[in-house]
Order: C-alpha cells, then structure tokens, then sequence
C-alpha cells in the first residue's frame, strides 16, 4: 500500500539520548515559522517523561520547504519536582502572544497510580512568548483559578494534546481542549470525559467548560461556521472502536449532540489524532465554506498507516471521505496544521506525527490535491 506524494517528509526528533514523543505542530502565518514541540523522556513509558523541546522551522515560500533549526529545551515550562507533559501550543493573533500550555505531573506517579488511589497530583501551567518563542515568560501555574477545587474531585486529567483555537467570531476566545477522569458515584472506576478551558479575555482569567456527555478521551477542536454562527467541533480519542464528535454553539462552554464517527475507527485502546477546519476551495458555493481535515492511523487492528481524511460537510458524520495515506508502517501520535495555498493552488497543510514504534517524529508537508488527486474532491456538492 504505497502513501501520497508530499512536499516534504523530514525527521525533527528522533531517539538517541532521548527519546521524544506527543507531538503539537503550530503555524505562525506573518513570521511564515512553524514551530514543533515534544516531550524529552528518559524512556517511552510516561513516567519517565521530563521536558518539553522545541524546534522552529522557517517555510520558503520559493522552494516550498521547511528549514528547520536546532532543538532547545523550553526551560521555564517545567513546576520543581514535576515532569512536564502534553504541549499544547495557541497564538493569540489579537495580543500576538504565543501561549503553551502543559500539564505538571509530581515526580513519576504514573496516571494507573491515581486511577487507582483516585488521588490527582496534576497541575494546569502555561507559558507565554511575545517574541514567538525565542523567549518565554516564568511558568504560572493555572489550576486552582481554572479548575479550583473541581480538581480533587478528579482522579486526573491532562490536554489535548496539540495545538489549541482562537475563536475568529467576535468573541476572539481561547479554546483549550482536554478530559478528566472523574471520580463518579455511579462509576465503579474513574471514567474519562474530555472537555474545554475557555477564555475571553485573551488568557488572563479562564474558566472550565462543562464535559461531554459520552466517555472520551484525548481531544482536539476546530472552528466551522454554520450560516452566520460559529460552531466550535469537537473530535476525541475513545476505547470504543471509533471517534467520538460533538458540538458547542456557546464557544466550547458545552457541548451537545455527541455520538460515534462510524468512518473513523480507531484501532485497539484507541490513539491520538488531529482535527482543523480551513476555507473551503469552493467558499460561497453550495458547498460548507469550512472543511474539515483530520489525520489518524487508517489500520483498525494496530498503529499503523497515517490516514488523512476530509469532510466538506463538517457537521455530519457520515460526509468523512475514505483515508488516503500519508505514510505507511507504524503511526500514531500527530498533530495538524494549515498553511495556506500551496504551490498547486489548493490548500496547504504540515503535520508531525510520531513514526517506527516512536522513535521518530516526522514532519510532513502536503497539499489538499496531493492527499485527494481525485478531480470531484473539489468539485461542489
């Protein structure tokens, strides 16, 4: 089974001293810089996780390419005595401030540990650049203004992890997804519901949304417009053999409708993916001007084979097209971003995505025509 041609197919970490996992991928369109966060750890087991790094990538609009620069660690985005984990990287164009959010888990208490004591011993933190990462702000530790005491009745919970959304409507909110296990009377064991952190005012105060209301997991969201209102979409990670969507009309504060994607199965325990909305080609047409793009291993029974799939309909969950595949061999982990139009006039997007049982973490640049070369892929509905 051979995988679309790309743009550009580029390790950015890989396994030597360290080893590096749970990538987030985020695109700074004025400064045409990607930047690419990992976790640095010890071993691939999550407990052994410590810091996050980041590597900037410069996009050559003449070669159509990436150059990417050397890794560095983000040093102030660790709590004393916690290892840091799930970056999750959100640019705020109104303020130009870049945020990265992570969770602070003490020392190495394993997640199984507090699913089982029911005890959480994980922190809410952020960082912040205004020179687009070259530097960053001391760590401030958001977890009992976000969560308050709401995190004690919580077994645990973590972010996306990838790249978080600003809201382009009115309100220009913040949007960071993530899930809770939540110590549940009527559960016999903690049970994990995703949900998100919002905020108004451009990351000063933020509140916690309210959980979906069927079991999920990691997460991510994307903004589609549905007539003149904005509608933040949901798509999580479940252990029920598909992904699970939802809605919010109220900018991720709840959300309604959830139920399974049929079209995208999850493989075993399920595993991480990627969801962003960009302009429709067809805009104005028929047509939704919002499409969907979303990357997951395609193979149902083990990590394996990168699946893009597209939706031009976004709300419904049978309009997900069939996966063409990115790479084949072993996946899982990715992150997705939008990059504009590419040098074959349809839309451009890069991605990283963990590789060879994660010992490596790719970087991958792809247009919209090489991952659907079929010519009714964009002809309107």
């Amino acid at each position: 089974m051979a995988s679309c041609p790309v743009l550009q197919r580029e390790s950015v970490f890989q396994t030597g001293d360290y080893v590096y996992r749970i990538p987030a991928l985020l695109y700074l369109p004025q400064q045409k810089t990607l930047l690419a966060f990992a976790e640095r750890r010890v071993s691939k087991v999550d407990e052994q996780a410590e810091l996050i790094v980041l590597r900037r990538g410069g996009y050559n609009l003449t070669t159509h390419q990436v150059q990417w620069q050397d890794q560095e660690v983000v040093t102030q985005a660790q709590l004393v005595d916690h290892r840091s984990m799930n970056p999750c990287p959100l640019y705020d164009e109104k303020t130009e401030t870049l945020f990265l959010f992570f969770i602070a888990i003490l020392g190495q208490v394993s997640e199984q540990h507090q699913l089982q004591t029911r005890v959480n011993v994980t922190r809410l933190c952020q960082v912040t650049s205004t020179d687009h990462g070259r530097t960053w702000s001391p760590v401030r530790d958001l977890t009992n203004t976000a969560i308050g005491s709401a995190h004690r009745e919580w077994a645990t919970f973590a972010l996306g992890p990838g790249h978080c959304l600003q809201l382009q409507n009115k309100t220009s909110s913040l949007v960071l997804p993530a899930y809770a296990y939540r110590n549940l009377c009527s559960l016999r064991v903690p049970s994990p519901f995703a949900f998100c952190f919002l905020s108004h005012d451009h990351g000063d105060m933020w509140e916690r949304g309210h959980f979906v209301a069927q079991e999920s997991v990691e997460c991510q969201v994307a903004e589609v417009g549905v007539g003149e209102q904005s509608v933040v979409y949901l798509n999580a990670r479940s252990f029920r053999r598909a992904r699970v969507q939802a809605k919010s009309t109220n900018d991720g504060l709840d959300f309604k409708d959830p139920q399974p994607v049929k079209k995208l199965v999850e493989p075993p325990n399920g595993c991480h993916g990627s969801i962003i909305s960009f302009p429709s080609p067809h805009a104005g047409s028929a047509s939704s001007d919002t499409w969907l793009l979303y990357i997951h291993p395609a193979d149902p029974n083990q990590r394996s084979n990168l699946g893009v799939y597209l939706n031009k309909r976004p709300l419904d969950p049978e309009a997900w097209s069939e996966p063409f595949l990115l790479a084949t061999g072993s996946c899982a982990y990715s992150d997705l971003q939008s990059m504009g139009v590419g040098p074959d006039g349809s839309p451009q997007f890069g991605c990283l995505y963990e590789s060879n049982n994660c010992d490596k973490i790719i970087f991958l640049l792809f247009t919209l025509k090489q991952a659907f070369p079929e010519d009714s892929i964009f002809s309107p509905e």
